[in-house]
């Protein structure tokens, strides 16, 4: 279980009068993340979205707050916990030089994953994301949906306990985000935790089974994809959105 209580994260920002403002990206956002549960953090570009996912991954310190996985405080056992995560963050950038197998191979290896087992691993990964055809294939030369296949089988060589992907799908195409989707709903069945970042309102109510919806810094909503149209009387989760935060003028 993924546990997160009252996280804050406070930047200061220099005005052209160099008057010190502070700024909160994150305000007392707490909540839990079971087991076998795709939940997903909704909100417009600069919710803070991307900055919370950051804290949860020990990425970056909230300025308050805690995290902590199965009752371990990620403070006092990062490495542990780590080795139990995948973090997929939206500008990852990698190796363009090596295969797709190369780079899972590298992968592979600082994980600590059994020489014995890699080959193995990386073909189960290859066959769940569709990526036999440019498996071998430089990634310097795949599409951008195949290169962000790529990037999502990395974060997994290791069979992680918990996945943090911001905005997987954000530019792909069709095909692709079908995927990458599938795959996620295929990895909640195998009991996986999933925090799920993304913009894309019908996205979400399409794979997540609890949302957190979140609004300049701070969170607005949260509940079943079903349960928050009912309380806003909206058919869809954006419609339920804007009538949270008093429509799109208030922005």
């Amino acid at each position: 279980m993924l546990t997160v209580k009252n996280i804050k994260k406070k930047f200061i920002k220099l005005e052209k009068n160099n008057k010190k403002i502070e700024i909160y990206a994150n305000n007392g956002i707490s909540f839990t993340a079971n087991e076998g549960m795709i939940l997903g953090v909704l909100g417009p570009n600069g919710a803070g979205k991307t900055t919370l996912l950051r804290i949860v991954a020990g990425i970056i310190e909230p300025t308050e707050g805690t995290v902590d996985y199965d009752s371990l405080i990620f403070k006092d056992n990062e490495i542990e916990i780590k080795r139990n995560l995948a973090y997929l963050s939206g500008n990852t950038k990698i190796y363009n030089t090596v295969s797709a197998y190369e780079l899972l191979k590298m992968c592979a290896e600082v994980y600590g994953v059994q020489k014995t087992q890699i080959k193995k691993r990386i073909e189960e990964i290859s066959k769940k994301l569709e990526m036999d055809s440019f498996l071998y294939n430089r990634i310097s030369s795949l599409s951008t949906g195949q290169t962000q296949r790529v990037n999502i089988a990395r974060c997994l060589i290791h069979d992680p306990k918990y996945y943090i992907l911001d905005e997987a799908t954000s530019g792909l195409d069709i095909i692709s985000s079908q995927i990458i989707l599938d795959f996620i709903k295929e990895e909640k069945k195998r009991g996986k935790t999933i925090l799920y970042s993304t913009h894309y309102m019908e996205e979400a109510e399409n794979i997540c089974d609890y949302v957190l919806m979140i609004n300049k810094g701070v969170l607005v909503k949260e509940g079943t994809p079903d349960r928050i149209k009912k309380d806003t009387k909206t058919t869809n989760l954006r419609d339920a959105f804007f009538s949270i935060i008093g429509g799109v003028k208030n922005e």
